[in-house]
């Protein structure tokens, strides 16, 4: 029995000074381990805020460009007809939306949510003007008649998504 409590003696402080080796092995290990993955999303965060900063620059750059102020300037309405008109600015939102489709990665979901319901709502406000003037009028009547419509409008739906990326922008810094 002496023998069993000498024994017991010796490979009991033994045993604790193991376990306190593992304990402080085991959280020096972890920290090292979330050092490193910090360590690693800081660099990767740094290589990716270029391309996610020109991403939003480019979506504010395709609201203005889908606004109608920028649009009447650019799609010119001189001897069209009201359908030839709104088919001309149709395409120009569409082809500004498909040139920047592949933003959508580098935004969050609901900015990009918010600039996909800000072109649909441009398409609406110009079906919708165009279908009350009627296929008699003109271009230049269209084109009026939408600056109107869109001036009337308490929060115009691009200004809205200009506003939700700004955020988006400040929320990252």
């Amino acid at each position: 029995m002496e023998l069993f409590f000498e024994i017991l003696s010796t490979v009991f402080p033994s045993i604790i000074i193991l376990i306190i080796v593992y304990l402080m092995m085991s959280g020096f290990m972890d920290n090292e381990d979330k050092r490193r993955r910090s360590e690693l999303r800081r660099e990767r965060s740094k290589q990716s805020l270029p391309v996610r900063l020109q991403a939003h620059e480019r979506l504010a750059l395709f609201l203005e460009r889908i606004s109608p102020n920028s649009l009447m300037v650019r799609v010119n309405a001189e001897q069209l007809s009201n359908a030839a008109y709104l088919s001309m600015m149709k395409d120009q939102i569409r082809t500004e939306f498909e040139h920047n489709l592949s933003q959508q990665i580098y935004v969050a979901e609901p900015v990009w949510e918010t600039v996909v319901i800000a072109k649909s709502a441009m398409v609406s406000l110009l079906n919708t003007t165009s279908a009350e003037l009627g296929a008699e009028a003109s271009g230049a009547e269209l084109a009026e008649a939408v600056l109107l419509a869109s001036m009337a409008m308490e929060k115009f739906p691009t200004k809205v998504a200009l506003v939700k990326l700004r955020a988006s922008i400040a929320a990252e810094f």
